[in-house]
């Protein structure tokens, strides 16, 4: 693929040098927590923020997600009352514009919570890549398909989705290294006062001081202004791959996802969609909300 989401921009010598030389930035000045459940709607609901951000600024940053467990914490009572989920849920969706199914906590309910977050970590054990992916997966199965994630041959079936060592991640699914990097993550969780999610914590790996924090779900632009005030600089976004390439390196996209990251109204994005449905370069994959392509690989 020609194309990485945090490809330079063109006229990054003139606009960077000043303040970040080339050495500054293989190097990436900020790191941003991203404090995640994987059973959340709202954290899913981050996800076209996280892919525009990447694409425009990612030169500048890497993401590293941190699993809160709060909701499995907050929520121990709603666990017992499908029916109170299924409207978060709903009005989640409704809000956002990314699908999640609420109908799961009647048909399907997650019995372990837990345990998808110790998988996410087993996966991670394969590299930071492999446990971006995974938890992706998971989120899929969860909120689209409607699939309890807290079941092994559901959280099995992501890892071979995602060309996951399968021996090794079943072996890490039962390991004190999985279980013992969750307590991690929720031990950083605590100590950084992170009380909601999802919560974003922006970090400049070359200032001493602490980092700033977001909580909630907040318009792009938020994000953006956050990272600059973060650089000290207003670097301008990277140009936006063509939108083949974008398909082809997500490989599973939302409708609101493509709308968000190339700044479209909903019925301009199934416009350019039906253009790449039309070239057999995508599938369109019906969700309760909205709607979901598939890049299909060409023989």
């Amino acid at each position: 693929m020609s194309w990485k989401p945090s490809g330079p921009s063109n006229n990054e010598k003139s606009n960077n040098t000043a303040q970040y030389g080339f050495f500054d930035l293989l190097k990436k000045p900020v790191e941003i927590y991203v404090f995640v459940d994987p059973l959340c709607p709202e954290c899913w609901s981050l996800e076209p923020y996280l892919k525009k951000l990447s694409i425009e600024y990612g030169r500048f940053f890497t993401i590293r997600p941190i699993l809160s467990g709060q909701l499995t914490v907050l929520n121990k009572d709603k666990f017992d009352k499908p029916k109170k989920l299924k409207d978060i849920w709903e009005k989640t969706a409704n809000r956002t514009g990314m699908s999640c199914d609420g109908d799961l906590w009647l048909e399907n309910p997650i019995s372990l919570p837990w345990l998808a977050s110790i998988a996410i970590k087993a996966a991670e054990l394969q590299g930071k890549k492999a446990g971006r992916s995974f938890l992706r997966k998971v989120q899929e199965s969860l909120f689209l398909n409607k699939k309890d994630v807290s079941k092994e041959e559901v959280l099995m079936e992501c890892a071979k989705d995602i060309n996951l060592d399968m021996d090794e991640f079943q072996q890490d699914l039962y390991s004190n290294t999985a279980k013992k990097a969750l307590q991690c993550d929720l031990k950083l969780t605590q100590e950084m006062d992170v009380e909601y999610i999802p919560t974003m914590v922006f970090f400049n790996q070359s200032e001493e001081e602490g980092g700033l924090k977001v909580s909630g779900l907040y318009p792009y632009e938020i994000y953006v202004k956050i990272l600059k005030q973060m650089l000290q600089m207003d670097p301008p976004p990277a140009q936006k791959p063509p939108l083949e390439d974008f398909i082809a390196y997500y490989s599973f996209v939302g409708n609101k996802e493509i709308s968000v990251v190339y700044d479209w109204k909903p019925d301009k994005t199934e416009k350019e969609m039906k253009k790449l449905q039309l070239k057999r370069m995508v599938e369109k994959v019906p969700v309760k909300y909205g709607t979901f392509y598939r890049h299909v690989e060409s023989h």
